[in-house]
């Protein structure tokens, strides 16, 4: 039976090359974290202390406007992804966002004095981790374009084009909100797609 530290590891050989001493030296950094479904893993106003990468389960990262009680989803994190509020994380303040386990999540972490001797250690790490926050911000470019000039069903297509196993695992009302859309509008472009 796999390791939950060989899933995270395929993730990052597959951009790097590392050897043996550099994987133990790696390893021996992360630390395994359950989180309940609806259970925080960091809420907004508090120092996101840790880099998650996501083993099983999913997470919403969402902000919510106190005036109103609106939640706005910012992107959902699934089995190997990352999930972090990384301005938070990278400058050790105040998380702008709140991180909710919406399954039953098993996570690996790394703390920030971790994370930053790892990149002293082995270069190759700023790589990686360049990599996927390219990665991560072409992803959020696309949903900005996305969002300013896309038809909802046009943002429905996308995302489940992005996310095509999330669709049978999160209720209706998350998905609309994080299309920017009501429940019963996104049940109306459903009901045309499966007509």
């Amino acid at each position: 039976m796999a390791k939950p530290i060989d899933s995270l590891l395929q993730t990052i050989t597959s951009k790097i090359t590392l050897n043996q001493a550099e994987i133990d030296f790696f390893c021996s950094l992360w630390k395994p974290r359950f989180l309940k479904k609806g259970q925080y893993l960091v809420q907004a106003g508090d120092v996101c202390k840790y880099d998650s990468f996501v083993v099983k389960g999913c997470l919403k990262i969402f902000h919510t406007n106190w005036q109103t009680g609106q939640e706005y989803i910012l992107s959902f994190s699934l089995e190997d992804w990352w999930a972090s509020d990384l301005e938070s994380f990278v400058k050790q303040r105040a998380a702008t966002y709140d991180i909710q386990a919406l399954e039953d999540c098993q996570l690996l972490q790394i703390d920030y004095p971790s994370f930053q001797e790892l990149l002293k250690q082995i270069p190759q790490f700023e790589r990686y981790f360049r990599i996927i926050t390219e990665n991560y911000l072409f992803s959020l470019q696309k949903r900005i374009l996305g969002t300013i000039s896309q038809t909802k069903e046009e943002r429905y297509k996308a995302f489940i084009k992005q996310y095509p196993q999330i669709n049978k695992r999160l209720p209706q009302y998350l998905i609309a909100s994080y299309l920017g859309i009501t429940p019963e509008f996104l049940s109306k472009i459903r009901s045309k797609k499966e007509s």
